[in-house]
């Protein structure tokens, strides 16, 4: 046995933990020295700035601003708030701080069109979005063949006029049972209630097709074919008691022409509504949305 074989007698030191991530959201009427004061608190922690973005509203004087950093594993959230007390007393702050490392959850409801939902199963596995489904919940049976083959526990939650009530109960037991951080609704095809809407405020996200002029009920790309639509496309917003009215997270449009049929437009809806609500899930899950009144500041 050589040297180097030698077993030591000196125990290895225990590896150093590795830093942890913290996203900070504010918002607060815009004075001097916010900027400042918020990250000095933060370089006083150890912090350091990965990322910082800030917007000044000038039509209602408010500020806002992300802040991405990490800070030694031993900070946790009681320091770093701690150290931010100064400044959020101070300046009357609005204040959201998040473990940027842990993994958020979704409960994702949806009715018979998948395409929504099967975009975001993919975007998970790739990679790109960065959470974790725990259960699937419908009013059909349809999409349980894609939870199981996803492994994600899947829910059929039927539900009629006269049993709307009990069913969103179901709903809203089942976001807190998982522990889900967001509900997304990839074309799940009931008008939740004014409270459940009001229970999920913030927390739940749809995707809805979004045409010039504005066609509802059923078969709106069918519709927009008999008028001549020339642009379609899809918005992702929050949920709010007011219907397709919350906030808006993300958009996108698409140019059609008359040569393009129903079926076609359907075609082209589905990959829109797929594309978008997928950005407005990233980027409510980076805490990159915050609220400024009935709109959003995206950074």
């Amino acid at each position: 046995m050589t040297a180097a074989d030698t077993p030591s007698s000196t125990p290895r030191a225990a590896p150093a933990p590795a830093d942890r991530t913290h996203i900070l959201n504010l918002s607060c009427t815009d004075r001097p020295g916010i900027v400042a004061r918020v990250t000095t608190s933060i370089a006083a922690v150890g912090g350091n700035i990965a990322e910082s973005a800030q917007y000044w509203d000038r039509s209602t004087d408010r500020f806002f601003m992300r802040i991405l950093f990490t800070a030694p594993a031993e900070v946790g959230h009681g320091v770093i708030r701690g150290a931010l007390k100064s400044a959020i007393d101070g300046f009357g702050m609005d204040v959201s701080l998040t473990d940027g490392d842990a993994m958020p959850r979704l409960l994702i409801l949806v009715s018979k069109f998948d395409h929504c939902l099967l975009n975001l199963l993919y975007q998970i596995r790739v990679g790109w979005l960065r959470a974790e489904v725990v259960a699937i919940a419908s009013n059909h049976p349809d999409a349980r063949p894609i939870a199981e083959q996803h492994g994600v526990p899947f829910h059929h939650l039927p539900v009629t006029k006269t049993t709307k009530p009990e069913q969103e109960a179901q709903v809203l037991q089942l976001y807190r049972d998982t522990g889900a951080d967001l509900v997304v609704l990839a074309r799940y095809m009931q008008v939740l209630s004014n409270e459940l809407s009001t229970a999920l405020s913030g927390h739940a996200i749809n995707i809805h097709h979004s045409f010039l002029p504005s066609f509802k009920g059923a078969k709106p790309y069918h519709q927009a074919h008999e008028r001549g639509v020339k642009l379609i496309g899809a918005t992702a917003h929050y949920v709010t008691p007011d219907l397709d009215e919350g906030p808006i997270i993300e958009q996108e449009t698409e140019r059609v022409t008359h040569a393009l049929s129903a079926d076609d437009l359907v075609a082209v809806g589905r990959d829109v509504e797929a594309r978008v609500l997928a950005r407005g899930v990233k980027l409510h899950l980076e805490r990159r949305v915050l609220l400024n009144g009935h709109k959003t500041v995206v950074f």
